[in-house]
């Protein structure tokens, strides 16, 4: 049984299945087209929002420094996923890349965290892009009804339609095809990121040097609790990380890391890309440089136009602007947010699907599910299926407490790509590689490190949620994948891939 758990699948056997035709996803996507998607997607939620609330309650100023720890986590497991992607070119990201590594029960595993983490995502993304249009039509003079537009309806309900409608319109675009939705995605990213230039190019003529003193404010440690709700290292090694200081850096690079959550999701795009080998690198690693200049620009301009004891939480950008005396560019700005989360949305449920998809053609989920469609050659039926789950999600439940979820999921998805690169180098030196991570295993075992560190600084109450949604993956998995598996002994599917 043991080793059932752990059979692999092999990189060859992965790829001949990319080409069955009734499996088969239409290769359309260029490298700046998976460029343009890891811009869309991480651009969103942290350069709008986050950049206030983390220099406000730990990083001061140098929350511009918390955005590059962030973001140098991100790049060595960039590195990692860069080598996986062009090796091993199908959908799934890090579940098809821990099925060629690690096992079938570690790829489990790590594709039941992946579908928590995009299925949170989307549906924590949904409900603030609903917050930000519903403001922009009340400033238009256009209230919606109350139970239309708030979980605190009448008589405590209400169904968030913006946020559902979203979520159903954006599972249509996917369903249409991955070239209409690389299309409608340039058109989005290509505003939003003009607003982020608007507002760096613009805030500069406003930034004052006192305003950054102190860039790293004094040290206030965080009073030590017992709760749940206190970071995970201070529960094991019983003290408190600090507020403020170079630990309060660090603390804040653990919660502005959601602001680069699904760079990963470009590698799920793998085998819809006409050249992987080439092009997957390119827009892993472009989109995360783009991104993180993008970030660290907009923190230092923002902190210098306002004291960041002052910082809005709910919209740092704008309120900065209002701050200085020109409110217009608050609405300009409110209008890029609500295009940039757009984009966000679509492209963590295209993820989301790819590894539904990647799963269910494996046998580990109902093959129902890995059919794509005959003219749009797209996987129609999770997408279909997904969107609506997530819509009324959305629509209906409160998920602020959830979205750490998010971040401990893809740390998670981190730390097990780059194991899994340390284990295919020496199970498989045969393959051809066209990207090699560098250094390896040196570089891969610091992204462990570093992944495990700001995972250790998530409340404990994320991690029991964690644990809890694992609990319920091994239970499917033994109940029905371990099974159905197309590697199963028996299985219909099964191919004879023990041959040397």
């Amino acid at each position: 049984m043991t080793s059932s758990l752990f059979r692999t699948k092999k990189v060859e056997q992965s790829i001949s299945d990319t080409e069955e035709p009734e499996h088969a996803l239409k290769k359309s996507l260029s490298a700046l087209d998976l460029t343009v998607f890891g811009v869309g997607v991480i651009i969103g939620t942290g350069i709008f929002v986050l950049t206030g609330t983390v220099a406000k309650s730990n990083a001061g100023p140098a929350v511009a420094l918390s955005f590059v720890v962030a973001g140098v986590v991100c790049a060595l497991a960039a590195l990692c996923y860069a080598e996986f992607a062009s090796t091993v070119p199908v959908a799934g990201s890090a579940y098809t890349f821990s099925y060629a590594s690690l096992g079938e029960l570690p790829a489990w595993i790590i594709g039941w965290d992946l579908v928590l983490e995009f299925a949170l995502g989307t549906a924590v993304v949904a409900v603030g892009w609903s917050g930000y249009v519903a403001s922009l039509l009340e400033n238009a003079g256009w209230h919606l009804p109350e139970y239309l537009s708030s979980r605190e309806g009448a008589h405590g309900f209400g169904f968030d339609v913006l946020a559902a409608v979203l979520i159903l319109v954006l599972t249509g675009i996917l369903v249409l095809g991955m070239k209409l939705s690389a299309r409608v995605t340039s058109v989005v990213v290509a505003v939003k990121v003009a607003v982020v230039l608007l507002v760096i190019v613009a805030g500069a003529f406003f930034v004052k040097g006192d305003n950054y003193k102190p860039f790293i404010p004094k040290t206030e440690p965080v009073t030590a609790g017992g709760t749940l709700k206190a970071p995970l290292i201070q529960l094991m090694f019983g003290w408190a990380p600090s507020n403020f200081g170079i630990l309060g850096i660090f603390t804040a690079a653990s919660v502005v890391f959601f602001a680069f959550i699904g760079f990963d999701v470009v590698a799920t795009a793998a085998e819809e890309t006409r050249n992987p080998q080439r092009d997957m690198p390119r827009g892993i690693l472009g989109s995360l440089v783009i991104c993180t200049t993008l970030y660290v620009a907009v923190s230092i301009v923002v902190t210098g136009m306002q004291k960041y004891t002052q910082l809005s939480v709910d919209a740092p950008l704008a309120d900065a602007f209002k701050a200085v005396g020109h409110p217009w560019y608050a609405g300009v700005i409110s209008f890029g947010a609500a295009i940039g989360l757009t984009t966000v949305c679509m492209i963590l449920l295209l993820g989301q699907t790819r590894v539904f998809f990647a799963m269910s053609r494996d046998g580990l989920l109902p093959r129902f599910f890995s059919r794509v469609h005959p003219r749009f050659k797209t996987p129609y039926r999770p997408t279909i299926l997904l969107g609506v789950i997530i819509a009324i999600v959305a629509g209906f439940t409160s998920l602020s407490e959830l979205a750490e979820l998010v971040n401990i999921g893809t740390l998670f998805a981190f730390v097990v790509v780059a194991v899994g690169v340390v284990i295919l180098r020496n199970t498989r030196p045969d393959l051809p590689r066209s990207f090699r991570t560098p250094l390896v295993p040196i570089l891969p075992i610091v992204s462990v490190c570093a992944s495990l560190w700001l995972m250790l600084n998530l409340p404990a109450e994320t991690w029991l949620r964690f644990a809890v949604w694992m609990v319920i993956g091994f239970v499917v998995y033994f109940l029905y994948g371990r099974t159905h598996s197309r590697l199963a002994p028996g299985a219909p599917e099964q191919r004879v891939d023990d041959r040397p």
